[in-house]
């Protein structure tokens, strides 16, 4: 992998320290916010945040109904990355409303978070 960003670092430092991503979830807890992709045209995004206050703070407007919800590295890299990548998801690092983010292919995500996670 290329050198880290300092959005991907900072976001790995606190998944390192936590073991723990968080993402938004529907109140019924079945389905998580996707939204179009700000950097590839006809691509999704999932967005992921290193806290859950950074993930609190999008839970407005069209995500209001949503709440943030931890998924822990492990689960993220045994059961999310293949699921995402098949499905042509990218990951958005702690986005931040209309704002460009940072996006990641789910296997390039999934390497940084490999050295990282706890054994």
């Amino acid at each position: 992998m290329s050198e880290m960003s300092a959005v991907l670092a900072g976001f790995i430092k606190n998944a390192q320290e936590y073991q723990t991503l968080w993402a938004l979830q529907d109140e019924a807890g079945e389905g998580w916010v996707v939204c179009d992709s700000t950097m590839y045209e006809d691509t999704d995004v999932m967005p992921l945040w290193s806290s859950q206050e950074l993930a609190a703070a999008q839970c407005n407007d069209e995500w209001q109904d949503f709440t943030p919800t931890p998924i822990s590295v492990e689960e993220f890299l045994e059961f999310w990355v293949e699921d995402l990548n098949e499905d042509g998801v990218t990951i958005g690092i702690d986005w931040q409303g209309d704002e460009n983010c940072e996006e990641l292919e789910p296997i390039e995500f999934a390497k940084a978070l490999a050295d990282i996670e706890a054994e």
